[in-house]
């Protein structure tokens, strides 16, 4: 028989998986506005650094699918492991076409943004801030899947301005996170 989650578990895991989340949501942040400063990178370390925080994203749904609660876990698990396929395939092969990464993008962008809102239909918790991000998710991936042909910079800009708006929402999910894991705690207490 488990032993009930002590006041100390609670916080030791509300601080390790908000930390987390923080620290996705600054690389995030930082991707973001590299791509709106720099759009002309090249597309080998533009695919790269996505598919790295692809990863990072896939293994945090992952994560929230296994120690999560509510009906949207299987949904969650299946976009973690989407995007652990998507970051890898980015990684393994960072030269195919423009065109390829932005219909890759796009697509992950729309099954993210669907997610999102339904996460937000069955959670009450972070419901405005997974609506925002479910609709930013799927008009970014729509305006991807319309234009597969857009250039590098424009794709870049777009997606930074996503990548921007995601870390300051992992940033604003992770402190929040910590935050209720805390008040956990103390009602544990």
């Amino acid at each position: 028989m488990a032993s009930e989650p002590t006041a100390n578990d609670i916080r030791k895991f509300s601080g390790v998986v908000g930390w987390t989340a923080v620290v996705l949501g600054v690389a995030t942040l930082i991707v973001g506005i590299f791509l709106i400063v720099e759009p002309h990178e090249t597309l080998k370390t533009i695919a790269i650094v996505f598919g790295i925080l692809l990863l990072l994203d896939g293994i945090i749904a992952l994560v929230g699918a296994i120690f999560g609660r509510g009906e949207g876990r299987g949904l969650l698990a299946m976009v973690g492991i989407l995007c652990l396929v998507v970051g890898l395939f980015l990684i393994k092969k960072p030269s195919e076409s423009l065109v390829v990464l932005v219909l890759i993008i796009g697509i992950w962008l729309i099954v993210v943004g669907v997610a999102r809102l339904a996460e937000a239909a069955s959670e009450r918790n972070g419901r405005g801030i997974n609506i925002f991000a479910g609709v930013v998710d799927i008009a970014a991936g729509i305006v991807f899947l319309a234009w597969p042909h857009i250039g590098a910079a424009t794709f870049a800009v777009i997606l930074g301005i996503v990548l921007v708006i995601r870390g300051l929402l992992y940033i604003a999910g992770g402190l929040t996170f910590r935050s209720a894991g805390r008040e956990a705690a103390d009602l544990a207490a």
